[in-house]
């Protein structure tokens, strides 16, 4: 039987500084304490393939990767070299770095529907960019975003539309419509209704769900016999769903289209791209149009992130990374599956969405999504040594980390069986995770209580990192 995880004493003295020195406790909303259980890591020291260590020294094996970020492992070998090469002759210049020239054409080559490309640091600006240009392109202000997509900027036109809209005024929040998913007479009465405001339309490819009677197709359509541009947000679904994107999965060719996360395994690369006339107006060439101010940062260009993505992508060509993801993402999904049959709760617990990008939901008695059985669920699973605020794999996870993770998920799922049975306040210590888009916080029990909380844990042996081999040999890379 594996070790029960109960240490968190290191974890917990970075809380008390962080909490008092960074709003939030971190630099990352989704990574905050408010997003996890009461027992769970606070900080992570250090990760090698699909495991990572915290400060306290348990390990785990992790499935949030990076939020997605990490698509073949953590430290991958191929990628430190390419960027321990590069950084050497520095990492940042006056002039442009001929590597900027290199790292779009391998993006280029890849993403074959796109004929330009800029690079940024994240996502948002990334896809704020493609809004400017939209509006630009177009000369409206308006802009439509998916409502069954959670994410897509840090920027007002898309938080405005959150519960989290503080600081946003009214009249920018009013130029963001929302549509959902697979509803194109939805997204036609918003056309109708705003008649010419409409400068794009923005969603992701798929959040796991099927486009449906030829929903893409038809939307970027619709777009264009109004007059509006058609992005696709690749965050997620590029380098997931397809060596070439979900645009070629889907085999649909967006205006404008935006990536990063798995683009640099990690390290801060982002890119918007698309067609030449749309592109263009960001460049210091053509005449006929007002310049937009595209994308422009201090450290858009860093060397050594434009050398991750160009081995990121080499290892993309070169091995079956999206067989790999899809074929482990397949055994997660039905071992999940299987298990919360055996333990009849097969309608209160579920994996779902792209192989590759998995996540669970958690119900509750009335079969209502349910943040307490969330966290209670986290909580066991951290226990147990597996560290999964979603389902999703890299392409370092191999069958035996599968198999430990469906022992681990067994085990947590017979503690959701009791809750259910029993109350989840019996078996959850301290207070349920929180959803990051919210208008106000709730109390949040601080980490002086977590002691007091768990006696029957500190009796537990903790899994130390003393317990396993070097973390180098800890794994195959494949």
């Amino acid at each position: 039987m594996a070790h029960i995880i109960s240490c968190f004493e290191a974890s917990n003295t970075l809380r008390e500084r962080a909490k008092r020195i960074i709003p939030g406790g971190a630099h990352t909303y989704a990574k905050g304490d408010d997003q996890y259980p009461v027992l769970s890591p606070g900080f992570i020291a250090r990760g090698h393939g699909a495991h990572v260590w915290d400060v306290d020294g348990n390990r785990y094996i992790e499935y949030g990767m990076g939020n997605r970020a990490v698509s073949l492992g953590h430290a991958y070998p191929k990628v430190l070299r390419a960027v321990e090469r590069e950084i050497k002759n520095g990492a940042n210049f006056t002039r442009p770095a001929s590597i900027e020239v290199a790292c779009a054409s391998a993006f280029l080559d890849t993403i074959e529907k796109a004929e330009m490309v800029k690079f940024c640091k994240d996502g948002s600006h990334a896809t704020s960019g493609a809004v400017r240009l939209a509006r630009a392109v177009t000369g409206r202000s308006m802009v439509a975003r998916c409502a069954d997509h959670p994410f897509f900027s840090t920027d007002d036109w898309f938080i405005g539309t959150t519960p989290m809209n503080a600081g946003i005024p009214k009249e920018v929040q009013e130029l963001t419509l929302s549509f959902k998913y697979n509803d194109i007479q939805g997204a036609r009465s918003l056309f109708k209704q705003h008649r010419g405001k409409i400068a794009a339309v923005i969603l992701e490819p798929s959040k796991g769900d099927e486009p449906k009677d030829g929903f893409l197709y038809r939307l970027r359509d619709l777009c264009h016999e109004n007059g509006a541009l058609f992005i696709l947000d690749e965050m997620i679904t590029g380098f997931r769903w397809h060596l070439n994107g979900a645009q070629a999965f889907y085999d649909i060719e967006p205006d404008l289209s935006c990536f990063g996360k798995a683009l640099g395994n990690g390290f801060a690369i982002s890119a918007l791209a698309g067609k030449r006339e749309f592109m263009e107006l960001g460049g210091i060439e053509q005449r006929e149009k007002p310049r937009v101010f595209l994308l422009s940062t201090t450290h858009g260009a860093e060397t050594h992130a434009m050398a991750a993505a160009i081995a990121t992508i080499q290892v993309y060509h070169e091995e079956p990374v999206i067989e790999h993801l899809m074929e482990m993402g397949e055994l997660l999904r039905a071992g999940v599956s299987e298990i919360a049959a055996q333990h009849g709760l097969s309608e209160h617990f579920y994996a779902s969405g792209f192989a590759s990008n998995l996540v669970y939901g958690t119900l509750d008695q009335e079969r209502m999504p349910s943040q307490a059985f969330r966290t209670l669920f986290l909580q066991e699973l951290i226990k147990r040594g597996v560290l999964a605020p979603s389902l999703v794999v890299s392409y370092t996870h191999t069958k035996r980390d599968i198999r430990k993770t469906l022992d681990a998920v067994d085990g947590a799922l017979k503690v959701y069986r009791k809750a259910l049975e029993n109350g989840v306040s019996n078996y959850l210590v301290g207070r349920p995770s929180d959803v990051v888009f919210r208008a106000t916080n709730r109390f949040v029990a601080p980490p002086a209580e977590v002691p007091t909380l768990m006696p029957e844990l500190q009796r537990r042996a903790p899994q130390r990192e003393s317990d396993f081999h070097s973390a180098g040999s800890s794994f195959t890379f494949p």
